[in-house]
């Protein structure tokens, strides 16, 4: 899957966020890695359900930020973060 940009406007701050899908070792879900001007600043994994929690916060971005981040992601894929994968295994 190609990176998606993503933009975010909060407290008057405009973010602009690519987001790259990558394969994730465990249990055959994806991983989520979020880059800001080029360096990564978070990531997310999807649980049993596609709701996103983070994994990772290199950036040091304010949780109300990572939240926005996720629900937009999770509107990204509106099937489930999961299907995808589910349906090349079938």
């Amino acid at each position: 899957m190609e990176n998606y940009p993503i933009t975010i406007s909060k407290d008057k701050d405009v973010h602009h966020f690519e987001v790259g899908e990558y394969v994730h070792h465990d249990e055959d879900k994806c991983k989520y890695r979020v880059f800001e001007n080029g360096a990564y600043v978070a990531s997310f994994t999807p649980d049993e359900h596609d709701f996103l929690h983070i994994c990772q916060n290199p950036g040091g971005l304010d949780e109300e930020l990572l939240h926005l981040l996720a629900d937009k992601i999770e509107a990204h894929h509106p099937m489930g973060i999961n299907d995808n994968i589910r349906k090349l295994k079938l």
